[in-house]
């Protein structure tokens, strides 16, 4: 018999987020980073799970830190009662708001770290940063030319008790191939930035360079922390690699309309599909707005009760069409069609990212709209 779920959102459209699994995935990088602490990362609304419950079901899987983009990340979890570490690394302004709410401040040049300075004298307690090291992403960090004058402006605002230097960290070009030889430049990269640091009378704590990937499969790429996303949310962080990872959230909506139509009948705007047979249809109010890609339209199929059918029609702002079959498949208007997830027969995000040419970190992310989340799971 097939699941039905209550209605909620756009007529019961959900993104139903299982808390067990996050926790039993936050165990599985835990496992394979002996010796390293968890930073879980938390960045853009837990990837679009939630930051709060995911940051407790996190926890209770063995992360011990927490890491977000944005200040407001941080402080909202601080107002919400999270008390464990934090990191926030990118961020511009709002520093005060940072170092009164203990939160830890990612610093990428000589310039922020003087802005960082400022607030702290402001606030009147020192801020504690983790310099990040540009090792050859060519992104955010301290560039290879100002990393002499980043270090002795941390060692003059630690004399002054305005800084406390706790980290060095970088990020991975090639995070997700761990074979790639440049995991190699930049992890010896770090450890000289390390080491400099050290000789001038720093010392970092906690040095950082692992995502997911290299959480998972990089033990030279451990150091003291590692910082995975992806992996906590049942992403595939190595394409090819199964590491027993289960997908944390379901994006499902019931059938909410059942009818025939005839052979030749078209469907959807432009009629792109056209009935080959006398069919059932059903309709799911899932579409673009809601994280239904319109690129994906006939490209997808659904499971409803552990069988597939395929999306037919072009997908649209509020809705998409399924065929059933001539004989309507058994299925019955609110039952439950899982789009992706964790049910029997169901794709995962990361199908839907590789007909997309994209990743699954923008499939999680991108549904939105409509979908109200759940949350499930015992921890």
């Amino acid at each position: 018999m097939n699941t039905r779920i209550p209605a909620s959102g756009l007529d019961g459209l959900t993104a139903q987020i299982d808390l067990s699994a996050l926790a039993h995935n936050t165990r599985i990088v835990a496992e394979h980073a002996t010796g390293a602490a968890v930073m879980a990362v938390l960045k853009a609304d837990a990837y679009g799970h939630g930051a709060l419950p995911v940051a407790r079901a996190a926890l209770a899987g063995g992360a011990t830190e927490l890491g977000v983009t944005t200040i407001d990340e941080a402080v909202a979890l601080r107002e919400d009662g999270v008390s464990v570490p934090l990191l926030s690394w990118l961020s511009t302004s709002g520093y005060e708001r940072a170092i009164d709410a203990d939160v830890r401040l990612g610093v990428s040049s000589p310039r922020q770290l003087a802005r960082v300075v400022e607030a702290a004298r402001a606030v009147g307690r020192p801020a504690v940063v983790h310099v990040k090291v540009d090792t050859g992403l060519s992104r955010n960090g301290v560039a290879p030319a100002e990393w002499a004058a980043t270090r002795d402006a941390l060692i003059e605002a630690e004399r002054a008790g305005l800084v406390r230097l706790q980290g060095v960290f970088t990020h991975l070009a090639h995070g997700d191939e761990p074979d790639h030889p440049f995991l190699d430049v930049q992890r010896d990269v770090l450890a000289a930035s390390v080491a400099d640091a050290r000789t001038h009378g720093l010392t970092p704590t906690q040095v950082h360079a692992a995502n997911s990937a290299a959480a998972l499969t990089r033990p030279d790429l451990h150091f003291d922390l590692v910082r995975p996303g992806i992996a906590l949310y049942g992403g595939i962080p190595v394409p090819g690699r199964d590491f027993g990872l289960r997908p944390v959230m379901t994006f499902a909506a019931p059938v909410i309309l059942i009818k025939r139509i005839r052979k030749g009948d078209g469907v959807s705007y432009g009629h792109s599909w056209i009935a080959p047979r006398d069919t059932v249809v059903g309709l799911i109010p899932a579409g673009y707005a809601d994280g239904v890609w319109r690129p994906l339209s006939g490209r997808i199929e659904v499971a409803i009760g552990g069988r597939r059918f395929p999306q037919v029609g072009r997908v649209c702002m509020d809705q998409c069409v399924i065929d059933l079959g001539p004989g309507g498949g058994g299925v019955a208007e609110g039952d439950t069609a899982v789009l992706f997830g964790d049910a029997p027969g169901a794709d995962r995000a990361a199908d839907w990212a590789e007909k997309l040419g994209t990743i699954d970190y923008e499939v999680l992310t991108g549904v939105r709209g409509r979908a109200v989340r759940t949350y499930t799971g015992e921890l």
